[in-house]
């Protein structure tokens, strides 16, 4: 458990080095799964656990999904579309990066003092995206950080796109009949 507290810690100071470390460390996926779980229930606990026990349980599942998906995305975006002539990586070694790039999340437990919330959650989100462009630019084996921007900002296009396209499917679509 110290070890990844250790991670954990290296990850959210940004530490390319603990990028590779995961990367390249199989058994890491574990740890990772954890901390993604950590970052979605301190979220949950840190917006005042507004919708009780339950609602962050399935926060924490909706995160593990939201997690595999972009995972899925920067490797298509990243190792198949925009590869640079290094770049070697599996699914695996993104799941395990962008899974520990969530550490900034845990902050999110902090929202819970009153009037935090406002500036723990934008700060937290900014971090991990930060976090996020460091993982895949170790991962996807990057000289260029701009190129692990555009990939994460790419898959952050898909990823909004997607949402409000569920969202107009499930809300305003059926409501036009």
């Amino acid at each position: 458990m110290a070890a990844m507290l250790m991670r954990m810690v290296r990850a959210g100071w940004l530490d390319s080095r603990l990028y590779e470390e995961v990367e390249a460390d199989r058994g890491a996926l574990g740890q990772a799964i954890g901390v993604v779980v950590l970052g979605s229930v301190a979220g949950g606990i840190g917006s005042g656990g507004l919708f009780g026990v339950t609602a962050i349980a399935l926060g924490a599942i909706r995160e593990l999904i939201v997690w595999v998906i972009w995972a899925a995305l920067t490797y298509l975006i990243g190792a198949k579309l925009l590869p640079e002539p290094q770049t070697r990586a599996d699914l695996g070694e993104l799941l395990r990066t962008i899974g520990f790039a969530n550490a900034p999340c845990l902050l999110r437990l902090f929202g819970i003092i009153p009037g935090a919330a406002a500036i723990v959650f934008p700060i937290s989100g900014i971090w991990r995206l930060a976090a996020m462009v460091v993982a895949v630019r170790q991962a996807l084996d990057y000289s260029s950080t701009w190129r692990a921007v555009v990939v994460c900002l790419l898959g952050l296009l898909v990823d909004v796109f997607t949402f409000l396209l569920l969202v107009w499917l499930l809300l305003g679509a059926g409501g036009s009949s």
